[in-house]
């Protein structure tokens, strides 16, 4: 067998799927961000530059893509606390960045209840998921800040992700007055 003949290396393919996959996911969670959850298939296909028999092909139904765009998300929240403990110059300053990326994954879950409630136990899944990857994440940046002498008070990385979710939560009215990150800030610099 000639080397012509053998075959390419499918880590290669992989590679190129898995950036497809994130760039697709990525145009996802913009367009959720904007519209909802609910938002048209075409409109995520044309912010993703794909097809959407494509979007289809990875994502059979609306749910299965919703739930993957909420785990890429968590994933990424989860990545980006070591990286921002590690490239920022004080932990309250990765803490308060690490907030402002959990602030936009939580504004693109605007609407998953609805979707999901037809399958209890997919959302009590991402939900456990949700906890078990962010809780430790956030509880190491609480931690470092802490030893910095950067923050003073007492909670728990369980209590401030929940009082974050509730101020993002009352984004979603239609008030024009409420500004959740300037609400998030407060939070944050109370704890110092």
């Amino acid at each position: 067998m000639s080397a012509h003949d053998e075959p390419l290396p499918t880590t290669t393919k992989r590679a190129d799927a898995q950036r497809n996959e994130k760039a697709l996911l990525d145009a996802a969670a913009s367009v959720f961000v904007t519209d909802g959850v609910d938002a048209p298939v075409r409109r995520i296909a044309t912010a993703a530059g794909v097809g959407m028999g494509t979007i289809y092909r990875h994502f059979p139904t609306r749910a299965d893509l919703v739930v993957a765009v909420f785990r890429h998300q968590v994933d990424a929240c989860a990545e980006a606390g070591p990286a921002l403990l590690a490239t920022t110059p004080s932990p309250f300053t990765a803490l308060g960045k690490w907030v402002d990326l959990f602030a936009d994954f939580l504004a693109t879950k605007h609407g998953l209840a609805a979707t999901m409630r037809n399958d209890a136990e997919a959302f009590s899944t991402l939900h456990a998921l949700f906890v078990d990857r962010l809780v430790p994440v956030l509880d190491d940046l609480l931690t470092a800040a802490r030893n910095a002498g950067e923050i003073t008070a007492d909670f728990t990385a369980y209590q401030l992700l929940r009082a974050i979710g509730d101020i993002c939560a009352g984004a979603e009215m239609v008030d024009a007055q409420y500004d959740s990150r300037l609400t998030i800030r407060l939070l944050l610099n109370g704890c110092r």
